[in-house]
């Protein structure tokens, strides 16, 4: 009897988003939907089986996603929610408040949201590396930093060749050691992170002091902001390769991962998802691999994972309808979206099995079980 039910709640899933996307007025949307002013919180009427807000538009999208899930709003508050990652160890999703200066922590057991590391120095993306030590990007301090089992903190990059990082944004482990990052200039933003002094491309009118408001004041002196945004490998060894270099005026990297295998990496590189495979320490032959445009509307990427079957997780800060997640299968065709009523900067997958998915948009955390494990460490 159990299995009947919940074959009935799985076949209604790959059937109902298929009349959801047939349907894309407010007008005709479930009750339920954020199309219609769906409630979350406390004060939120438990929802359908499925869930009107995951749409499924492919039917092998059935493998990945649950009947009988629904998304949740755990907290709200926050200024810029980024950067998520799973502790197997300590059964915890740290994330930052990049704006507010602070690491949150959730607790699986116990399902609090409790501040971690306050200050952060503007930490964006987090990680965990095969041995389950934390690394984190900080914007302030322009720097990538790993957090020992003994709880002191390791700086393992914070220049390349003498000159100073931008502002490390996303990182990921690769099976053979190194650490991958990208390094944009958002942290110069003086809400996300440390100025240059004087006239720069984020204080272009050389109006903005970075020495008011922070404790880390002075720890980079006036170091500006003068390696193009770039892509890095940091080998076990401690030397630093650049991976991938922006040329004047070109995009900029953000969000990255690797495949199951550790075969490819994906990463954001201004407008586009592009992927690359990894040859030993670098890359070769880079190709698009989405451009984000769904139903005509750009589904603009930030951060990403991928899962076991090797598709790929991204952030959607696109307009409302179109804000939350979408999944791309290895071949880059996107085969289902989690709508959500906020953009949704980056994710990571979390819980004792890894078949949860932790999204952090904007001011908020959702969490939804979905029918597939990540691939990664954190």
């Amino acid at each position: 009897m159990e299995f009947t039910r919940r074959g009935m709640i799985v076949g209604a899933a790959s059937c109902a988003p298929i009349l959801t996307h047939a349907q894309p007025k407010a007008a005709l949307a479930p009750a339920n939907s954020i199309l219609n002013g769906r409630i979350y919180g406390p004060d939120a009427q438990p929802n359908t089986y499925p869930d009107p807000d995951i749409l499924l538009l492919d039917p092998s999208a059935s493998d990945i996603f649950l009947g009988h899930s629904t998304i949740k709003r755990v907290k709200t508050g926050f200024e810029w929610a980024e950067g998520p990652a799973w502790s197997g160890e300590g059964q915890y999703v740290v994330f930052s408040d990049v704006s507010a200066d602070i690491q949150y922590r959730y607790i699986w057991e116990t399902g609090e949201v409790t501040p971690f590391r306050r200050q952060s120095f503007n930490s964006n993306g987090n990680t965990f590396d095969f041995q389950g030590r934390q690394i984190s990007c900080q914007h302030y301090l322009r720097r990538i930093v790993r957090w020992e089992h003994d709880g002191s903190m390791t700086v393992l990059a914070d220049n390349y060749k003498g000159q100073p990082l931008n502002s490390p944004n996303d990182v990921a482990p690769h099976k053979d050691g190194s650490i991958w990052f990208t390094d944009p200039l958002y942290g110069a933003q003086l809400s996300e992170g440390h100025p240059d002094p004087g006239v720069a491309p984020f204080n272009p009118k050389g109006l903005a002091n970075p020495a008011l408001g922070n404790g880390g004041a002075g720890l980079i002196g006036s170091q500006h902001q003068v390696r193009p945004p770039s892509i890095y490998r940091l080998d076990p060894s401690g030397r630093l390769d650049v991976v991938l270099e922006s040329k004047a005026g070109g995009p900029a990297p953000n969000g990255i991962a690797f495949s199951p295998d550790y075969s490819k990496v994906y990463f954001v590189w201004g407008p586009t998802l592009e992927v690359a495979d990894v040859k030993g320490n670098g890359i070769a032959n880079q190709r698009t691999f989405s451009d984000g445009m769904v139903d005509g509307v750009y589904c603009r990427f930030d951060g990403h994972r991928v899962d076991v079957a090797g598709n790929v997780w991204a952030g959607s800060t696109s307009v409302p309808g179109y804000m939350g997640v979408t999944v791309w299968n290895p071949a880059g065709k996107c085969i289902g979206r989690i709508r959500l009523p906020e953009t949704c900067a980056n994710l990571c997958f979390c819980g004792p099995k890894r078949d949860w998915l932790w999204m952090c948009a904007s001011q908020s955390a959702y969490l939804v079980r979905v029918g597939v494990q990540g691939a990664a460490p954190g």
